[in-house]
């Protein structure tokens, strides 16, 4: 499917596991595909969710607020106080030796060759390693693909997308764009119009 994905709506993808970086999400959901789409102000689905009062800051906002943002898990500096390290000084002296954020460059990147330690440890992402798409997230690429072979395209662009994207309701996507007083089906006609006005 993703090679059917224009160069615009890759970039949308990549876009969206850049914010669930930022936001310190362990997954990549409808939301963070949203904050994506909004990365792109010069496609359809961009033009049209920004003409419609919706931007990044406010969409970021929303997930902030219902979802949170997590920061990943570190050894608790407490206990290791109470044995006389001092994480910081740790860190600060890593960092002088090897360059700022050498710790978790090291955390992140791959043995090289074989592994020694056998099978890597599931569920671990690393400030670079692969963020996985939760089942919705799944579901609008999906739909995105038959959004686009219902319009007769042979491609998928941010604006199918969208259209996936507003197809999945149940999604956070969706329902922070209903709390901006948006209805789904209005959106969906804006897309389609702007689609419109394109081809002629």
């Amino acid at each position: 499917m993703f090679e059917r994905f224009t160069a615009a709506a890759r970039e949308s993808v990549v876009e969206a596991q850049a914010e669930a970086r930022r936001l310190q999400h362990n997954y990549i959901g409808p939301e963070h595909i949203l904050l994506g789409l909004l990365a792109g102000p010069d496609t359809t689905a961009g033009r049209v969710l920004l003409r419609l009062g919706i931007d990044s800051e406010a969409v970021r906002t929303h997930v902030v607020t219902i979802v949170g943002s997590h920061a990943p898990a570190e050894p608790d500096a407490s206990a290791l106080d109470a044995i006389g390290i001092d994480l910081d000084a740790v860190r600060r002296r890593v960092e002088e030796a090897f360059g700022p954020g050498a710790l978790d460059r090291a955390l992140s990147s791959q043995p090289c060759g074989r592994r020694r330690w056998g099978r890597r440890r599931q569920g671990r992402t690393g400030a670079f390693g692969h963020i996985p798409f939760t089942p919705r997230a799944k579901k609008v690429l999906e739909l995105s693909l038959r959004e686009a072979l219902r319009l007769g395209h042979n491609y998928i662009g941010p604006e199918h997308v969208l259209l996936g994207l507003l197809r999945e309701e149940q999604g956070l996507a969706a329902q922070i764009l209903v709390r901006r007083g948006l209805a789904i089906e209005s959106i969906r006609a804006h897309v389609l119009e702007e689609l419109t006005k394109n081809q002629n």
